[in-house]
């Protein structure tokens, strides 16, 4: 099955200038190109160098500091708010049900779902953007459907996320960094 990946999106800025640039200014994806250059060689210009736009985009520069208790608490509280609200959404789009949501800060997991409904969301997900949030909160309430890592959990996953795979590869990326500012 082949990987889906959103299209990249960036300020195109014409100009005099006689070749193709990519910049990442402020997080987000800047392209360079001469006046007459047709649309469809810059996105595949684009798209050719993927791999060095998303290195930049989601890997920080700077090794980012340990969270504070005070800064654990406030993901905490955010979290509690945030995730039961996506849950709703998702599961009335999904048609699938669930007793409750827990949120905790875990040094182990980003999300389960146990036999009896109840689905637990690691808070440090809040650290990442809402589409890598969306992609396990999808994952979590496709195993009230089925409770394992089958063909026919993924084919059910990739219904309702089909950019799945690219923020889970994301999530991968990132979560020993994660756990190390979370001091685990």
């Amino acid at each position: 099955m082949k990987k889906t990946q959103p299209k990249l999106e960036y300020t195109l800025i014409r100009s005099s200038r006689k070749t193709v640039a990519l910049q990442i200014k402020d997080g987000k994806l800047l392209v360079r190109a001469p006046m007459l250059m047709p649309q469809s060689y810059i996105d595949g210009f684009v798209e050719r160098h993927r791999g060095w736009v998303e290195k930049k985009l989601f890997e920080p520069k700077v090794r980012m500091p340990l969270l504070t208790a005070e800064e654990k608490d406030e993901l905490l509280r955010k979290a509690r708010d945030y995730f039961p609200q996506r849950v709703r959404y998702y599961a009335s789009l999904m048609g699938v049900e669930y007793r409750n949501v827990t949120v905790r800060m875990q040094k182990t997991r980003w999300g389960s779902c146990s036999g009896k409904k109840n689905l637990n969301f690691n808070c440090l997900l809040m650290l990442f953007g809402s589409e890598v949030i969306d992609s396990v909160i999808v994952h979590e309430l496709c195993h009230l459907v089925y409770m394992d890592h089958s063909r026919e959990f993924y084919d059910l996953l990739l219904k309702y996320y089909p950019e799945y795979r690219f923020y889970h590869g994301i999530l991968k990326k990132k979560s020993s960094e994660i756990m190390k500012r979370a001091g685990f």
